[in-house]
């Protein structure tokens, strides 16, 4: 079977995606021919267009042509920006039954004593403050695995899959309203994980974040086991006592079981980093295809990275199941517009230098792109930053498009698996959620497997569908949350990823 050189995405569209790098003189559609070498994932024009027409992808509005744009030549940052243009929220208009399937999926999960399913089985260490982060990460160390030389110190407990240390750099220094109300918000979420069996939390003892406040305002009491290594005595008794709470609470975190439970039971965080021309044509639709049977068989998705929304949230608005719903996507996207103009900056500062170098060229691109990970089905609820998620189906939660800063709100929420789209190549891991790398293209994929789970790249070569590639990455998903390896667990990454969104004046 011979393949098209180009992909084309929508009938409407002026341009066509580069499946490999083409040189000049290549037919990419009937009368055009490229003009200039276009890059692999880039796109060419097909039809002139005008000065200050739109450039269309998807069949939507992805900028502005800057200069006239004639057909074959190299459409990107050179040639098309960004610029206004009017939004049909058309709020619940595309809103469908979404009927789940007679026999839901399984996985082997762990049930709580509160009938909640974990994918994982690990002891964690919070701090309250920076200032407590050496402290945590000299007791997680003693218990930590190497993944090199394959030493093990909990050999003896083979149902813990760890102990990990979660650090951060605030908690002191900072005003008394949003910003503490943010992190603690983040750090009650990750002190409830389900995948978490022990907690303990370190504080220094005269900071800002003080233990006493959290616990009160998440409702901690008799959660976790809290420890001021002022009060304590400092480094060396606080160290000591942390590895004496480990070690008594590793017994007890062993003889849990895996058992048969219901695809119901994933709550699943939708990331993408490192995102190139391909992001939006092969991993990000194929990871829709998975959300879309995940909530079928009753589970949860969670997308966000808000300003890699912006530009496409009146696609989201007409899936959203109640105007309440849609608007409180829309205010999300104002706040966002207030706060960048506040800070002296722009949301088209997103793409990065590297997603632009993969052929995306404007914030409006990269969210129609990024969307695809949420599948078609109806938006439920939009949460903000590390709220708890209560609704089973698609649901929104407010966070930056930084990766670490957005997974760490998705697991707060209580994402128990993380599925990561990469174009670029993002090595990633989200303890205590596990996570799955999805490629989006082979030759990164061959360049990188021993940090990718699966190649989507199969897509653009022809070799399955989009619907194929998503069945795969579902039935990945139930093994992986059965307690099957991924490739960044298998690195011991999800430690040092973690990173609470910072909000206001450090003082």
């Amino acid at each position: 079977m011979t393949i098209s050189p180009v992909i084309r995405l929508h009938p409407d569209d002026g341009v066509l995606i580069a499946r490999a790098s083409l040189p000049p003189g290549t037919v990419v559609a009937d009368g055009v021919t490229t003009v200039e070498r276009i890059p692999s994932g880039h796109k060419v024009a097909i039809k002139p267009i005008a000065m200050g027409e739109p450039v269309k992808r998807y069949g939507q509005i992805i900028g502005f042509a800057t200069q006239p744009i004639a057909p074959g030549q190299h459409v990107h940052t050179q040639n098309c920006g960004m610029g206004d243009f009017s939004k049909d929220y058309a709020y619940c208009a595309d809103v469908k039954p979404t009927p789940n399937f007679d026999l839901p999926a399984t996985f082997e999960g762990i049930r709580r004593p509160d009938g909640r399913v974990a994918t994982r089985n690990y002891i964690g260490i919070l701090t309250s403050v920076n200032c407590s982060a050496h402290v945590a990460s000299l007791v997680a160390d003693v218990f930590k695995k190497n993944p090199f030389t394959g030493d093990n110190p909990l050999a003896d407990f083979p149902n813990v899959d760890g102990v990990v240390a979660l650090t951060h750099k605030t908690g002191c220094g900072m005003t008394q309203n949003e910003p503490l109300a943010l992190l603690r918000r983040t750090l009650g979420g990750y002190a409830r994980h389900v995948n978490f069996s022990h907690v303990i939390v370190l504080g220094l003892g005269c900071e800002v974040n003080q233990i006493g406040g959290l616990m009160e305002e998440q409702k901690l009491a008799g959660r976790l086991r809290a420890m001021d290594i002022q009060e304590v005595g400092g480094t060396r008794k606080t160290v000591e006592a942390g590895i004496a709470f480990v070690r008594e609470a590793l017994a007890d975190a062993n003889k849990v079981k895996r058992e048969t439970v219901p695809a119901s039971e994933l709550t699943v965080a939708l990331q993408c980093g490192g995102s190139d021309g391909y992001s939006g044509v092969s991993a990000n639709p194929a990871l829709g295809a998975a959300s879309d049977l995940i909530v079928r068989h009753g589970g949860t998705v969670i997308l966000s990275e808000t300003p890699e929304t912006y530009g496409a949230e009146h696609l989201l608005t007409r899936r959203a199941v109640s105007r309440e719903v849609g608007e409180k996507l829309v205010d999300l996207m104002r706040w966002w517009d207030e706060y960048t103009t506040r800070e002296g900056a722009e949301m088209n500062a997103n793409p990065s230098p590297g997603n632009k170098a993969g052929g995306l060229t404007t914030i409006l691109e990269k969210s129609l792109g990024a969307m695809a990970k949420a599948g078609t089905t109806n938006l439920v609820e939009v949460l903000r930053y590390a709220e708890p998620i209560t609704k089973k189906g698609f649901v929104f939660m407010d966070t930056p498009g930084y990766d670490p800063v957005a997974a760490t709100g998705q697991v707060a929420g209580g994402a128990n698996l993380v599925c990561f789209t990469t174009g670029r190549g993002s090595v990633f891991g989200c303890k205590p959620a596990p996570s799955i790398k999805l490629a989006t293209n082979t030759p990164m994929y061959k360049r990188m497997e021993e940090d990718m789970d699966v190649n989507c790249g199969t897509i653009l070569e022809g070799e399955e569908s989009v619907q194929e590639c998503g069945q795969r990455i579902f039935e990945l998903i139930l093994k992986t949350a059965s307690g099957q390896p991924t490739k960044s667990e298998s690195f011991d990454f999800g430690g040092a990823e973690f990173a609470p969104w910072v909000l206001g004046a450090t003082m």
